[in-house]
């Protein structure tokens, strides 16, 4: 199928990315490869760094040692939504936003690498533009900023401040598209992965307070929109495999604590779909055909 244009979508879901490495390893092992990358917020930190360390085995084990290093990091304190009661704490709030800074330029996404730079494959970061009331995907111009974009997709409250640049005003991406598939639909992907670390259970319906309160708001309107973003995939003819992949026990968004587990969870689930017959059909040229049998399968 020379005309085959594979994205690998990847939402967010905090120190749950993990799951998404794993999958990674399992999907590139089978030699299925993206020609796009599109991700929000972790998603979108696994996107940009998997393209700037090289979509092949040795880039993913950079990958693999960022996740890694980012547990000893804490990227995100554990104790953090306390601190959406008070919201005047800013200082914390940009201290930590320069701590994930130095850690991305640690590992590869220096300041003035472009989108432009990246040879082995396209990248599409979501973020949301909040006072524009809309989605701003960084890499449509091949001179946005990488770390700019990864600091602005992944600025989620009440950890890290909000990204400004030219007047607006930017955060996480999962605001607007958690699992952003109509990036990849509007580049003209004609076969999609998308992998959804969504987790419903770090929060039950028993649960009372704000913080719980905002969590289940945030999950609906997440849902609502991976429902909506499949729905049009569909009307659009494009095949599509959507993957949950889940934890074995429910992990909060700053739960960094058991990433190489979520890494071998993820790459075990994912090899359950690949079992399939996904690699097999990929290499005969039946995989359109395959996925659509795969989606109802999955979902």
């Amino acid at each position: 199928m020379p005309h085959e244009k594979i994205a690998f979508v990847l939402s967010g879901g905090g120190a749950r990315g993990a799951l998404q490495v794993g999958a990674l390893r399992a999907l590139l092992e089978a030699d299925i490869r993206p020609q796009l990358i599109a991700g929000t917020s972790a998603g979108a930190l696994n996107a940009a760094a998997w393209a700037v360390y090289g979509i092949n085995m040795p880039g993913l084990r950079r990958l693999e040692q960022a996740w890694l290093d980012a547990r000893e990091a804490q990227l995100l304190p554990p104790r953090s939504w306390s601190l959406l009661t008070r919201a005047l704490f800013a200082r914390m709030r940009q201290a930590q936003q320069e701590h994930v800074r130095a850690f991305l330029i640690a590992h590869g996404l220096t300041p003035d690498l472009q989108f432009g730079d990246l040879q082995d494959v396209a990248v599409r970061l979501v973020a949301a533009d909040v006072y524009a009331h809309k989605m701003r995907v960084y890499g449509d111009r091949p001179d946005d900023l990488v770390l700019e974009g990864v600091l602005a997709c992944t600025a989620l409250v009440p950890w890290m401040p909000l990204v400004r640049v030219d007047g607006h005003v930017l955060m996480d991406g999962g605001i607007v598209s958690n699992l952003p598939v109509q990036v990849a639909l509007n580049w003209g992907a004609t076969y999609i992965v998308a992998l959804d670390i969504y987790d419903d259970r770090v929060v039950t319906a028993e649960q009372r307070g704000t913080t719980a309160l905002l969590l289940h708001l945030t999950d609906t309107v997440s849902r609502r929109q991976v429902e909506l973003e499949l729905a049009l995939a569909e009307a659009k003819g494009v095949s599509i495999t959507y993957v949950h992949l889940k934890a074995s026990r429910p992990t909060a968004l700053w739960d960094f604590d058991n990433v190489d587990k979520l890494m071998q969870e993820g790459y075990e689930q994912m090899r359950v779909v690949l079992q399939k017959g996904i690699s097999q059909e990929h290499r005969s040229g039946r995989l359109s055909r395959l996925m659509a049998w795969l989606c109802q399968g999955v979902r």
